[in-house]
C-alpha cells in the first residue's frame, strides 16, 4: 500500500513537469509560478496520514490506492443526465463534465449588467492579470496537501464577478458531473467568485456521478465577499458509491457583509468538506448549516473554521448527522477569536443520531479565544433515537419504521428549512424523505 501511495504522488509530479515542458513562455507567468509553488508544497507535504492531526479520523489510503484519468473527455448529453434526477429550475446553470466546462449543456439567463460568468480558462485568456489577482489569494496559507494539489493542477473551473450594488435575480448553479461509466476519472475544478460592495447573489455547487467506476473530485472554491455584500452558498453532494470527494471552500468577508452556507452530503464513498471563513471586517455575520447521512461503509468528514479578526461580528453554526450500518462521521469545528475581535458572538453546535452499534461518530469542537469581551459557545451531542418519543408515536398507531422516519425527518428540518433556493430545498426534501424511509 505504501508503494502505491508513492507511485501516485510521483505520477502526479511527473505529469506536472511533462505539462510544464510544453508551455513555452507561459511557464514563466506569475499564474504558473503560483502553481509551481503549490506543487513544491504538495511534494513536501505528501498525502496526509492518520498521524496528521487534521486527518486523524479520515484515512485516505483507499482513495489514493487507485489511478485516475484526470480531465478525461466525455460524450455526455442532456439525455444521459436524466437518470440523475437533477431538478429543473429557473437559474444560471453551468455544467462541468470531468472538470471541463460544457458550453453545450450550460444555460446563462442573467444579464451581464448583473453578473459576469465565464469558465476560468476563458477568463484567464481575456484578462490574466485580473484572474491572477484573485487566484490562490485566499488559499495561499492553507497547508493542506489536497488544496496544494488543486492549485498546482488548476485548468478549469468558474470565474464569477458580481459588480458593486448589483442584486443577481436568478441563482447560479454549478453542476459538476463525473462521467465514470468506462474508467476511473478525476477532476480538480477551481472556482473564483468575487462579490462586490453591496452586491447580492445566491450560489450552489452540486456534485453527481454517472457510472459505477471510481471518481475522485478535488474541488477548491475561493469566495470574496465585499463590504455590505450578501452571499448565499449551498453545496449538495449526491454521488455514487465509488465516489471520493474532497471539497475546500475559502471565504473572506469584509465590513457589514453577510455569508450563508448550507452543506448537504447525501451519498458518496468518502467525503471531506472543508469550509474556512475569515470574518475580516466589523459587523459581519456568517451562518453555517450542515447535514449528512452516511450508511453502508461510507465516510463523511466535515471540517469548519470561523476566524474572527475584527470586532462586533457574529458566526453561528449547526451541523447534524444521521449514521447507520458501518458508516463513519467526523466533525471538527474551530472558532478563532483574534485579539482585535472584541464583542464577538460565536456559536457552534453539532448533533448526531447513530442508528447502528457499528457506526462511528468522532467530534472535535474547538475554541481559541484571544479577546476578553466575547460570547462564545460550542457543544456536541451523539445519541440514539428517543425511545420515549418513539413509544408515544407507536401508541398512536404509527408503525415503528414510519415513526423513526418521521422523527429523523424532524431532526433534519432545522437544516433543510434554512435552504432558501426553493427548487433545491424541494429536491432535498424528496431525496431525504426517500433515504430515511429506506
Amino acid at each position: 500500500m505504501i508503494t502505491e501511495t508513492i507511485d501516485l504522488k510521483t505520477k502526479l509530479i511527473s505529469d506536472f513537469h511533462a505539462r510544464e515542458a510544453v508551455m513555452n513562455g507561459e511557464a514563466s507567468s506569475e499564474f504558473h509560478q503560483k502553481k509551481r509553488a503549490a506543487l513544491a508544497q504538495f511534494e513536501r507535504l505528501g498525502f496526509p496520514s492518520l498521524k496528521n492531526e487534521e486527518w486523524k479520523y479520515s484515512n485516505v489510503k483507499d482513495l489514493i490506492s487507485a489511478s485516475y484519468q484526470f480531465n478525461a473527455a466525455s460524450s455526455i448529453a442532456l439525455s444521459d443526465l436524466e437518470d440523475l434526477k437533477i431538478p429543473e429550475q429557473e437559474a444560471n446553470i453551468i455544467y462541468f463534465i470531468n472538470g471541463h466546462y460544457s458550453s453545450e449543456l450550460s444555460r446563462l439567463i442573467s444579464p451581464e449588467s448583473e453578473i459576469t460568468i465565464s469558465s476560468l480558462s476563458e477568463a484567464y485568456k481575456k484578462d490574466p492579470a485580473l484572474v491572477n489577482s484573485y487566484f490562490n489569494e485566499l488559499t495561499k496559507e492553507d497547508q493542506d496537501a489536497f488544496t496544494s494539489l488543486n492549485t498546482a493542477f488548476t485548468q478549469d473551473g468558474i470565474f464569477i464577478n458580481v459588480p458593486d450594488n448589483r442584486t443577481v435575480t436568478h441563482p447560479v448553479i454549478l453542476r459538476f458531473v463525473s462521467d465514470a461509466r468506462s474508467q476511473n476519472v478525476g477532476s480538480q475544478p477551481r472556482n473564483i467568485i468575487h462579490v462586490g460592495r453591496n452586491a447580492h447573489v445566491k450560489l450552489a455547487e452540486a456534485f453527481r456521478t454517472l457510472g459505477s467506476e471510481r471518481s475522485f473530485t478535488n474541488s477548491v472554491t475561493e469566495i470574496y465577499v465585499g463590504e455590505e455584500a450578501g452571499v448565499e452558498y449551498y453545496k449538495v453532494q449526491n454521488e455514487s458509491e465509488n465516489a471520493y470527494h474532497i471539497g475546500t471552500t475559502h471565504v473572506r468577508m469584509l465590513d457589514r457583509s453577510h455569508f450563508y452556507a448550507g452543506t448537504v452530503t447525501l451519498n458518496g464513498r468518502f467525503t471531506r468538506n472543508n469550509l474556512n471563513i475569515v470574518l475580516d471586517g466589523e459587523r459581519c455575520d456568517a451562518h453555517m448549516y450542515g447535514l449528512y447521512f452516511p450508511d453502508g461503509t461510507q465516510h463523511v468528514d466535515n471540517h469548519t473554521v470561523a476566524d474572527h479578526r475584527k470586532p462586533n461580528s457574529e458566526s453561528n453554526e449547526l451541523y447534524k448527522g444521521i449514521l447507520r450500518d458501518k458508516s463513519k462521521g467526523v466533525f471538527n469545528g474551530k472558532i478563532f477569536v483574534r485579539p482585535d475581535a472584541q464583542k464577538t458572538n460565536a456559536f457552534q453546535s453539532c448533533k448526531n443520531i447513530v442508528l447502528s452499534p457499528d457506526a462511528t461518530m468522532n467530534t472535535k469542537p474547538q475554541l481559541e479565544i484571544f479577546a476578553d469581551d466575547v460570547k462564545c459557545s460550542h457543544g456536541t451531542t451523539t445519541g440514539q433515537i428517543d425511545e420515549e418519543a418513539l413509544f408515544y408515536m407507536r401508541s398512536r398507531g404509527i408503525s415503528r419504521p414510519e415513526a423513526m422516519a418521521l422523527l429523523m425527518y424532524a431532526f433534519c428540518a432545522d437544516v433543510v428549512s434554512q435552504i432558501k433556493i426553493d427548487s433545491i430545498r424541494t429536491y432535498l426534501e424528496e431525496v431525504i424523505a426517500a433515504k430515511l424511509a429506506s
